[in-house]
């Protein structure tokens, strides 16, 4: 794999979960000696969900607004054999998904 990238994209809805798997992707690249950019913060999505408090439609109009933001990083990655397989053995939380595209 000569001069190809990895691009690693974070996707969560707690950022500091998603912080702690950029930081243990960032130990990998000091340890390996590869060059890495990023974590690069993309804007957070804010799914919100109205929802009306009473069951009926009698009362007063209340709402509930719930709420679900989620949080993104993008990382790249020089492509070497050994950071890769060190990168597939990191320990993901739940709620963090991890997706890696390589591209040369």
């Amino acid at each position: 794999m000569a001069n190809s990238k990895a691009r690693i994209s974070l996707t969560g809805t707690d950022p500091n979960k998603v912080d702690s798997v950029c930081s243990q992707i960032k130990l990998i690249s000091e340890r390996t000696g590869v060059s890495m950019a990023g974590p690069i913060p993309l804007p957070t999505k804010k799914l919100i969900v109205p929802a009306r408090k009473a069951p009926d439609g009698e009362g007063a109009e209340t709402w509930d607004r719930w709420q679900m933001r989620v949080h993104k990083r993008l990382i790249d990655l020089d492509a070497d054999d050994r950071a890769l397989r060190q990168l597939m053995r990191i320990q993901v939380p739940d709620g963090v998904n991890i997706e890696i595209m390589l591209r040369s």
